[in-house]
């Protein structure tokens, strides 16, 4: 299965497929955010609006981490516009999270919304423009696996790190398990008992997710592997954390949400 990061050219333009899919999963995310938002009483207009602060904070967050995390590797004695090449991929989702948590909770507290029941009307969308997103970096070629002789290997074109070698889709695998944990938690929306809950069994999910991937990926330096644990799975333990101890707090004091 041979892979290509440009979709097509438009004359001296070159369309990426990263930068195609990263706006579909938006646009696929902010619509189902609007709509569950509606359950709960939110105006879907000021979904929309806080998604475009979120979309910006999770752009400057996810390429900021990629450029600390990979600067000896790509950016050094580089010209300093390299940093601002997206095109070619360099996002690091939990860099993106912390960006996107950062500039939603401004907006939120700036418009006085209701943090919890926003939060949780966004949690499965974040997933669902993953799914997306994953296929983005597929194409690209970034995130990739080890090497693997099971039939649904792929390989990347000529000159890609992995010099031709089949190796795991891990960013299909990230994809699928954001599809099934966008599910749970679409379904867990409409049954939830208080409002927090959701974006805790959200930040839970994704990180277990996320490090069961990063057993199959390949494209970490041996420096970068730590007590056996990736960058990626350090993160993972912290989100984990969080996502326990939001989950006990607001099932402890929240009250269970009416619905509109």
């Amino acid at each position: 299965m041979p892979v290509h990061p440009i979709a097509f050219q438009l004359g001296p333009l070159t369309i990426h497929w990263y930068g195609i899919l990263i706006a579909v999963g938006f646009l696929a995310g902010v619509w189902t955010a609007g709509k569950r938002g509606l359950q709960n009483g939110l105006d879907p207009q000021r979904i929309s609006d806080l998604a475009m602060w979120i979309l910006v904070g999770a752009i400057v967050g996810a390429r900021a981490l990629h450029v600390i995390s990979y600067w000896d590797q790509e950016f050094k004695g580089k010209g300093f516009l390299e940093v601002f090449k997206i095109q070619n991929g360099g996002l690091v989702f939990y860099g993106g999270l912390i960006g996107a948590a950062i500039a939603g909770t401004i907006y939120v507290k700036w418009k006085k919304m209701p943090f919890h029941k926003t939060a949780d009307a966004l949690a499965p969308s974040v997933a669902l423009g993953s799914v997306f997103g994953r296929i983005g970096c597929l194409m690209t070629g970034c995130c990739y696996g080890t090497k693997c002789d099971l039939p649904w290997a792929i390989r990347f074109p000529e000159g890609h790190e992995t010099h031709g070698l089949p190796v795991h889709p891990t960013q299909l695998y990230d994809s699928f398990a954001n599809l099934i944990l966008y599910l749970g938690l679409a379904w867990l929306y409409r049954r939830k008992k208080f409002d927090g809950q959701v974006f805790a069994v959200f930040l839970i999910g994704y990180a277990i997710l996320r490090s069961t991937v990063e057993i199959f990926r390949g494209d970490y330096q041996p420096g970068e592997i730590r007590s056996g644990l990736t960058p990626g799975q350090f993160v993972s333990v912290g989100i984990v954390i969080v996502g326990i101890a939001l989950l006990v707090w607001r099932s402890r004091f929240a009250v269970t949400p009416k619905r509109a």
